[in-house]
């Protein structure tokens, strides 16, 4: 995971079957994800939507 990844830790993820999920956005806070995640139920009632705590480890460089 890039720096840049590891300061916004809080994903959500746009679930839209039958096809694989989407990153929608990142979030440093779980309180800016959900409210973010309310407001968007209020605008597309029928999207569903899945707040995830990215804990992905970094790859060690190979040698």
């Amino acid at each position: 995971m890039s720096h840049h990844l590891s300061l916004y830790p809080w994903v959500l993820i746009r679930l839209l079957p039958p096809m694989p999920p989407v990153v929608f956005a990142r979030f440093n806070d779980c309180c800016d994800a959900k409210g973010y995640s309310q407001t968007l139920k209020h605008l597309l009632p029928n999207a569903k939507f899945l707040i995830v705590l990215d804990i992905s480890l970094p790859m060690e460089p190979e040698e």
